[in-house]
C-alpha cells in the first residue's frame, strides 16, 4: 500500500485510492490485467510461487493483480481482514456454506432469503449429508433454542430479501460466539456503505457484487470478507473448485466501488422520500422500508444502519392479478430480475426470484401474491413517484 492509501484514510477515500502496483507506464486509473497466467524469471522463482513461499501471481483462477485490487477496496469498506472474490453473489454465498459443512454438520438459517441461496440450502445441502434449520427472522428470540451440538454455521440476510427484514446483529453475534457458531451475514442490500457487519461482531460478510456495488446493470460479481482463517478456507475451497471472478469484471467493479458511497446516498435518500409519500397512497396494503417509522425493526434499523437502502416494497390492494397489471402500466420502470442499478426497477418476486418456494413458504417469509419490489434507481425522484402513481390508478 503506498503513502497514499494509508489505513488511516477513511474508507470511501481508500475504496478510490486503493489500487495495483503501477507499471512502468505510470497509469492514474489501475489497469485491467486481462491473463489467465504469469511467468517468472527462473525455476526458483516459480517453485517458490507454487510452494506458497512468495506472493508471486500463477493463474488468474488463483488470484489476479486486478481481482486483488476489488478485494482489497472491498476489505478497507467492510473492515475485513481478508477477501476472496467470486463470478457470482451465488458463487460467494456457495463457497461460504462449503468451505466449512461437511456431512454431518448443520446450517441454521434465516427463512427470509434470496430463493437461490434457499435452493442450495433445501436442494443441494442434504444431499452431502447437511442438515438444515430456519428460523424467522422476526422472531430473534427463537434463535438460540435451535443451536445443535453439530451446528456450525448460522446465515442470515439482513435487511432481507425481497421483505426487508432486519435483525440486531450484534446480538446475533454474541449467540454465535457463545456456542462457537461462525456467523454468515449476507449484506447485499445493505453494502458496506450503509451497514458494517464485521464491526457488530460477525465473523463473515458475503456479497453479490452485480447489484449496488456494480450499480449500472453491467457486470456479475461476488465477494467474501472477514477474519483471515476463514477466508483461508474459502480461498481453498474456490481455488480448487473453480468460481473465481473474471478480471475484467474485477476492473469494472473497482471503478464502481468508486462512486458506492455517492450513488447510496442518493439511492437511500430517494427511497426514504418515495416510501413515505406511497404510504399515503389509497391502492396499496402497506408499504415496508427499513427507515420508515411503521417498520416492525425501526429502531434496530437505525442502530446499526446509517441509512434504509435503496429497496421499497409495497402490497397492492387486489393481490396477484392486480399485481400484474400494475407491473404493464409501468412506463419508466424497468421489469427486469436485477436490482441495485441506476435505473429503478420493479419485480413480483412471487412469480420471479422466489417463485421455486411454494405459496405456504413465501407467505410464511412474508412474500404476499401483491407484493411489489422496488429498487429504486437515480432518476430524479419525481419521475419515479409519478411513474409508480399513475400504474397504479391504470391498474384499478
Amino acid at each position: 500500500m503506498s503513502k497514499k492509501n494509508k489505513p488511516t484514510y477513511h474508507p470511501e477515500t481508500q475504496a478510490i485510492r486503493i489500487q495495483s502496483e503501477r507499471t512502468s507506464h505510470k497509469e492514474h486509473s489501475g489497469p485491467l490485467y486481462l491473463t489467465s497466467s504469469f511467468t517468472y524469471d527462473n525455476a526458483e522463482h516459480m517453485r517458490a510461487a507454487f510452494a506458497d513461499e512468495n506472493d508471486a501471481y500463477i493463474y488468474t483462477r488463483f488470484s489476479n493483480p486486478s481481482v486483488e485490487e476489488f478485494i482489497n477496496r472491498m476489505c478497507a469498506l467492510e473492515g475485513a481482514e481478508a477477501g476472496f472474490a467470486t463470478a457470482s453473489g451465488m458463487s460467494a454465498v456457495f463457497g461460504s456454506f462449503m468451505a466449512f459443512l461437511k456431512t454431518g454438520d448443520h446450517l441454521l438459517s434465516s427463512s427470509s432469503i434470496f430463493g437461490s441461496t434457499h435452493t442450495v440450502i433445501t436442494k443441494f445441502l442434504p444431499k452431502w449429508g447437511i442438515e438444515h434449520t430456519y428460523f424467522d427472522i422476526t422472531q430473534p428470540e427463537t434463535i438460540e433454542a435451535l443451536i445443535k451440538p453439530n451446528t456450525k454455521m448460522i446465515f442470515v440476510e439482513t435487511p432481507s430479501n425481497p421483505g426487508l427484514d432486519v435483525i440486531d446483529l450484534e446480538a446475533l453475534a454474541k449467540i454465535a460466539k457463545k456456542h462457537k457458531v461462525i456467523l454468515n451475514v449476507d449484506n447485499c442490500f445493505a453494502t458496506p456503505v450503509l451497514q458494517k457487519p464485521i464491526a457488530l461482531g460477525v465473523d463473515l460478510v458475503t456479497h453479490s457484487a452485480t447489484k449496488w456495488i456494480d450499480g449500472q446493470g453491467r457486470v456479475l460479481g461476488g465477494v467474501v470478507v472477514g477474519r483471515k482463517e476463514l477466508v483461508d478456507e474459502v480461498y481453498a475451497f474456490c481455488r480448487s473448485t473453480g468460481p473465481a471472478m473474471s478480471p475484467f469484471n474485477a476492473w469494472v467493479l473497482s471503478r464502481s466501488l468508486e462512486t458506492l458511497h455517492v450513488r447510496m446516498a442518493r439511492h437511500a435518500e430517494s427511497a426514504l422520500a418515495l416510501a413515505t409519500a406511497l404510504e399515503k397512497n389509497p391502492h396499496l396494503e402497506w408499504v415496508k422500508y427499513p427507515f420508515l417509522p411503521s417498520h416492525p425493526q425501526y429502531a434496530i434499523a437505525k442502530k446499526q444502519m446509517s441509512a434504509g437502502g435503496g429497496i421499497v416494497c409495497f402490497e397492492i390492494k387486489g393481490g396477484l392479478e392486480r399485481g400484474g397489471r400494475f407491473l404493464d402500466k409501468l412506463e419508466l420502470l424497468s421489469l427486469t430480475a436485477n436490482l441495485g442499478d441506476s435505473r429503478s426497477i420493479a419485480s413480483h418476486p412471487a412469480s420471479t426470484t422466489h417463485a421455486k418456494l411454494s405459496e405456504a413458504e413465501r407467505l410464511k417469509v412474508g412474500i404476499t401474491p401483491g407484493l411489489i419490489r422496488i429498487s429504486v434507481g437515480l432518476e430524479h425522484l419525481g419521475d419515479i413517484l409519478q411513474d409508480i402513481e399513475q400504474a397504479l390508478e391504470a391498474s384499478k
